[in-house]
């Protein structure tokens, strides 16, 4: 099980929360119970600046993550950063960098 930040973006134009049905669709899509039918499990999520989403999830790997957050990538762009907590980071002895990062293509 590792731990992944992502972070989404999107334009004002194609912003969810301005649509009640797919907001209510991305509610459901990173509601707990979802996310765990594929192994994964959102710690918590924000909001920050307008139209920049960041979720910090536990999964299995990347590839996981990948699919999890694939909805997103139809609105806007996606990138997934493997991470790993303070205790871990302290535990190694050092930050060390950060193993892998995946970025969706822009959509078009």
């Amino acid at each position: 099980m590792g731990t992944f930040v992502t972070r989404h973006e999107h334009d004002a134009e194609t912003c969810p929360a301005g649509h009640p049905e797919m907001g209510q669709m991305l509610l459901q899509m990173i509601s707990g119970e979802n996310a765990s039918k594929m192994g994964i499990k959102v710690q918590g999520d924000a909001v920050v600046g307008g139209h920049t989403f960041y979720m910090i999830v536990d999964a299995p790997n990347m590839e996981i993550v990948q699919q999890f957050m694939g909805p997103f990538t139809q609105m806007g762009t996606v990138e997934i950063m493997e991470a790993r907590t303070c205790t871990q980071v302290v535990a190694r002895g050092n930050c060390g960098p950060t193993a892998n990062i995946w970025t969706s293509p822009t959509p078009a």
